[in-house]
C-alpha cells in the first residue's frame, strides 16, 4: 500500500502517544491493511479484539468477551469495578475467574487494538474500560492503556434488543462506541482515511460518500437506480454474487443453485484440533461442492504465489486428490487450491523474554472455499467484489446498504434486485453528527507533538511518584504496630524503622522533582535531546535508587513474620506481595534512567519488569522466633507440639494455645501447674488437657540447659483485682471480636465454652453495638422472631423445640437479645 499522510499520522500517533485513537474511513481505505502492519512492525506490548469469532479471527485475534471476560448480556455502569465487593456476585465474579498470566498480560499492556468497533456497543466498551482499570490505573481511562479502535461507523452497528436498551438508555445516549463514559472521559483523536484504494469510479465514489454522510442527491439516486435490473439473471461464467440481508435467504439460493447443477456432489471436512469455537469457524466445517459450483475464497493465499485472496469469486473446475480446481474469470489459468489453516490464539508471556506471545489453542483446516452464489451483507464487510447483484429492499439496520453498495469495485458491476428507497437507506442521526464533527476537526501535527510530549510527561510523572509505595507501607505499618502482641519476627521492627524516612527522604523530594520533569516536557525541544533535562533524570533516578535500595529493599530481603491469626497473616502477607511488586518495578524502571530517558526503551523494560520482580516468602514458622524470646529452641519445640496435635484433633493451632502463651512459657520457663495458671490463655480447662505435656517439655529444657529450678516470674502475671475495678468479662469477648477474632477463636483464647462467648455477644447484639446478621442467617432471623413472638420472647426452650435441630440455642439466643432490645424502645 503506498504511503498517505493519513495512515503515516496514525502510525505516528500510535507508536509514539498514549492517545487513544479512533481510526475510521471509507470502504476499502486500507483499515485492514494498517492492522496488519501494525501488528508486524510495532514494538508496543499490544492484544488485538474484536466483537465476533469470525472478526477476531480474521484481524488475527481474539474476541472481546473471551479475553476480558465479559458477561454478554448489558453491562451496568460499575458493574466489573464494584462485583468483587458484592458478597452475593463474588463466586460469580469475572474478574476472580483470571488467571495470573492474564492479569500479568493486561498489567504489561501497551496497546489495545479493538478492530470493528462499529460493532462494540457502549455499555461493552466500559466494561473492558472497567477490567483494565481492575489492574491497571483506577484512576485513568481504560486503565491508562493506550486503546486503538479501528472501524467504519457508517457501516454494521452493535446489536441492541428492546428490552436491553430499556436497560441501557438511562447511563447511554446511543449505544454507539463514543456514548461510552470511558471514550467520553478519554482524551481520543479520531482520524479519518479518506483516500480510496477499492473504488477507482470518482462518480461512484462520490455516490458512495453521500450515502455515509446520509445526503444522498437526487441526480446520484438517478445513477443508482439506473442499475435496478429486476429481470436480470447472471450466468455463472459472469461471477455475480449475490448479497442479501438475510442469512436465510442466502442460503436458500446457494443450496438451490448446488441443486441445479449435474453430477454427484463431493464432501469435504475440516480437520479441527484442539479449542476452536464453532462461532469462529471461516467456512463450512462440512464443505459440500460440485463442478460449476460458484465459490469465493476465504482467505488470502499463504503460498508465495499469491493467486487468490479474501473475496476472490470463481467457479470449481474438478477435483484432484486433496485439491480442487478452480477458474477464476480474470485468470488465465486454473488455480490449485489445497487446504489452509486457521488458528485460534490465546495470548501468554513468554518467560524467557517476558514479551505478550500469540499461543495457539486451536486450529482448524479446511479448503479456503464457500459457496458463493449469495451471501448476506454482514459478512460481506471487508470484502471486495467485482460484481455483486445487491438485494437490499429489506435493508434493517443503519449501515446495510452502505457496506452492500460499497463491497463492488465499480458502478458498473452493480446490480440492483431490488429498488432502493431513500427511506430504506437508513442513517443514524447520532453518527451523522458523530462523523461530522470528525471531518471538521481532524488532528495535525502540532496535536502530534502535544501529545508526545504529554506521554512521556506520564510516563516520568509515575516514575518520580512513591504515592503507590507509600501508601502501601503506610498500611502494612500501622497492621504490624496495632498487632505487635499477635504476631512474631522482625518484621514489625524493620517497618517500623525503615518508614520515618520514606516521607521526607523519598515521597516529598520525588514531589518537589515533578514540577521540573513538567517544564522539560513543556518546552518544544526534543526530551529525548536536551541535555539539561536528561542530567537531571538521570541525577534523580541514581538518588531514589539509593534511597529505596537503602530503606525498602532489605525489609524484603531479610524479614521473618509469624501469627495464629489468619486474618492478620492474610492482610500482612497482602501488603507485602504488593510492596514486592511495586518496588521491584520501580527499581528497573528509575536504574532503566540511569544514563539516558528514552520512551521506547522505558516502556519495554517497564513492561517486561512486572514478569521478573523479585521473588519473596514467609518464612516458614518453625524459622520465625521474636528477639524477645529468651528461649527460642524451646519456643520452636513447643510451636512444633502445638502443629503436631492441632493437626491430630484437625484444629486450628490456636485452639491448642496462642502465640502468646508460647512466649510467655519460652520466656519464664513454668515447670509446675501452679506456675502454669500464671500463663495468660492457660486456665483450668488448658492445663487439665495439656499441662502436663507443657510441664514436660519445660522440665526437659531445664535439664537439658542445667537451668535448674529457677524462681518462676510470668511476664504477665495474673494481677488480683478488685471486682468493683475489673474489666467486664463481656467487654473483653467483646474487643477479640472486633480485632477480627471468630467465636470460636475466642472461646479457645480465654478458656471458656462457646456458649459463654455467645451470651457475651449477644448481649451486645442487644444493644445494637453489633449486628444481628453476622451472627444468623437472615433467612433464619425471620423465623425465629416469628416462633419468639408467638411463644414470648423469654421462652428460649419451648422456642428451641419448635424449631427443631436446624436452628440452635446461640442462634435463638441472639435474635432474642435482638428482640429485647427492640422491645425496649
Amino acid at each position: 500500500m503506498e504511503s498517505n499522510s493519513q495512515l503515516d499520522l496514525a502510525h505516528k500517533f500510535v507508536r509514539f502517544t498514549n492517545t487513544t485513537i479512533f481510526l475510521t474511513g471509507k470502504a476499502g481505505t486500507g483499515k485492514t491493511t494498517f492492522l496488519r502492519q501494525l501488528k508486524e512492525e510495532l514494538p508496543k506490548r499490544m492484544v488485538v479484539v474484536a466483537p465476533t469469532g469470525v472478526a477476531a479471527i480474521n484481524a488475527g485475534g481474539v474476541t472481546i468477551h473471551s479475553f476480558f471476560q465479559l458477561p454478554f448480556g448489558p453491562i451496568m455502569p460499575g458493574q466489573i469495578l464494584n462485583e468483587d465487593k458484592n458478597p452475593k456476585t463474588e463466586s460469580n465474579s469475572p474478574i476472580r475467574k483470571y488467571r495470573k498470566e492474564k492479569i500479568d498480560i493486561i498489567k504489561s499492556l501497551d496497546l489495545l487494538i479493538i478492530d470493528e468497533i462499529s460493532m462494540v456497543r457502549a455499555d461493552l466498551l466500559d466494561g473492558i474500560d472497567e477490567v483494565l482499570r481492575k489492574f491497571k490505573n483506577r484512576n485513568l481511562p481504560f486503565g491508562g492503556v493506550q486503546v486503538l479502535m479501528i472501524g467504519d461507523l457508517q457501516q454494521l452497528p452493535p446489536v441492541v434488543k428492546n428490552e436491553e436498551w430499556s436497560l441501557l438508555r438511562n447511563h447511554y445516549e446511543t449505544p454507539f462506541f463514543f456514548s461510552s463514559r470511558a471514550f467520553l472521559q478519554s482524551q481520543h483523536i479520531s482520524i479519518e482515511l479518506t483516500h480510496v484504494y477499492r473504488q477507482k469510479d470518482e462518480s461512484f465514489i462520490k455516490i458512495l460518500n453521500e450515502i455515509r454522510n446520509n445526503q444522498l442527491s437526487q441526480e446520484s439516486y438517478t445513477e443508482l437506480e439506473k442499475r435496478y435490473l429486476p429481470d436480470f439473471k447472471p450466468t455463472d461464467k459472469d461471477g455475480y454474487i449475490t448479497l442479501t440481508t438475510h442469512n436465510a435467504r442466502a442460503q436458500k439460493i446457494n443450496e438451490e443453485k448446488l441443486k441445479q447443477l449435474k453430477g454427484k456432489s463431493q464432501q469435504f471436512k475440516a480437520n479441527i484440533t484442539g479449542i476452536f469455537p464453532e462461532y469462529s469457524f471461516p467456512t463450512e466445517e462440512q464443505l459440500q461442492l460440485k463442478t460449476g459450483a460458484q465459490v469465493m475464497f476465504v482467505k488470502n493465499d499463504s503460498s508465495p504465489e499469491k493467486l487468490y485472496f479474501n473475496g476472490k469469486i470463481g467457479t470449481v473446475t474438478g477435483f484432484g486428490d486433496d485439491v480442487i480446481h478452480v477458474k477464476c474469470e480474470t485468470d488465465n489459468f486454473e488455480i490449485d487450491v489445497y487446504p489452509e489453516d486457521w488458528h485460534n490464539i490465546n495470548y501468554s508471556i513468554n518467560p524467557e523474554s517476558k514479551e505478550i506471545e500469540e499461543t495457539i489453542s486451536g486450529g482448524f483446516s479446511q479448503f479456503p472455499l464457500k459457496l458463493a452464489w449469495a451471501i448476506t451483507i454482514h459478512k460481506s464487510q471487508g470484502l471486495t467484489f467485482e460484481r455483486a447483484v445487491i438485494d437490499a429492499n429489506a435493508a434493517f439496520a443503519h449501515g446495510q446498504v452502505y457496506v452492500a453498495l460499497s463491497r463492488c469495485k465499480s458502478l458498473e458491476g452493480l446490480v440492483l434486485k431490488s429498488t432502493l428507497s431513500k427511506s430504506g437507506i437508513i442513517c443514524d442521526n447520532a453518527v451523522s453528527k458523530f462523523t461530522q464533527n470528525i471531518e471538521a476537526n481532524p488532528p495535525g501535527e502540532e496535536n502530534l507533538e502535544n501529545s508526545i510530549r504529554k506521554y512521556q510527561f506520564q510516563l516520568l510523572e509515575e516514575l518520580f511518584s512513591f504515592h503507590d509505595i507509600y501508601r502501601i507501607c503506610n498500611y502494612c505499618n500501622k497492621h504490624l504496630q496495632d498487632n505487635r502482641n499477635n504476631i512474631q519476627g522482625n518484621l514489625a521492627d524493620k517497618m517500623n524503622a525503615a518508614f520515618p524516612f520514606l516521607g521526607p527522604e523519598i515521597l516529598v523530594v520525588g514531589e518537589k522533582f515533578i514540577p521540573s520533569v513538567k517544564r522539560y516536557c513543556a518546552d518544544n525541544q526534543n526530551l529525548h535531546e536536551n541535555k539539561e533535562a536528561q542530567e537531571r533524570i538521570s541525577k534523580a533516578s541514581a538518588y531514589f535508587v539509593g534511597k529505596l535500595e537503602e530503606h525498602l529493599q532489605p525489609i524484603l530481603k531479610d524479614f521473618s513474620f509469624d501469627t495464629d491469626n489468619q486474618n492478620i497473616k492474610k492482610v500482612i502477607e497482602g501488603h507485602l506481595k504488593q510492596l514486592n511488586e511495586k518496588l521491584s518495578v520501580k527499581l528497573v524502571s528509575l536504574k532503566s534512567c540511569l544514563k539516558k530517558f528514552d520512551t521506547a526503551n522505558y516502556q519495554t523494560v517497564r513492561a517486561k519488569a512486572h514478569f521478573e520482580k523479585q521473588s519473596f516468602r514467609l518464612k516458614s514458622p518453625k524459622e520465625v522466633v521474636d528477639e524477645n524470646v529468651k528461649h527460642p529452641n524451646l519456643f520452636r519445640t513447643l510451636k512444633k507440639w502445638r502443629k503436631n496435635l492441632a493437626d491430630k484433633i484437625n484444629a486450628p493451632v490456636y485452639y491448642i494455645a496462642s502465640q502468646q502463651s508460647l512466649v510467655d512459657i519460652a520466656n519464664n520457663l513454668p515447670y509446675t501447674t501452679d506456675q502454669l495458671k500464671a500463663v495468660k490463655g492457660f486456665g483450668k480447662k488448658k492445663i487439665e488437657h495439656y499441662g502436663a505435656d507443657v510441664i514436660k517439655m519445660v522440665t526437659e529444657y531445664r535439664q537439658g540447659q542445667n537451668l535448674g529450678l529457677l524462681n518462676f516470674t510470668s511476664a504477665e502475671p495474673k494481677k488480683i483485682i478488685k471486682s468493683g475495678n475489673k474489666q467486664d468479662t463481656k467487654e473483653i469477648s467483646l474487643e477479640l471480636y472486633k480485632n477480627g477474632r471468630t467465636v470460636r477463636e475466642i472461646s479457645a483464647f480465654r478458656d471458656l465454652t462457646v456458649t459463654t462467648i455467645d451470651k457475651h455477644l449477644a448481649h451486645y447484639v442487644g444493644l445494637g453495638m453489633l449486628p444481628l446478621d453476622k451472627f444468623v442467617e437472615k433467612k433464619k432471623i425471620k423465623k425465629i422472631k416469628k416462633q419468639l413472638e408467638k411463644e414470648g420472647v423469654e421462652s428460649l426452650n419451648e422456642c428451641k423445640q419448635e424449631l427443631g435441630s436446624d436452628y440452635s440455642y446461640s442462634e435463638i439466643r441472639y435474635v432474642q437479645a435482638y428482640l429485647k432490645n427492640a422491645n425496649a424502645k
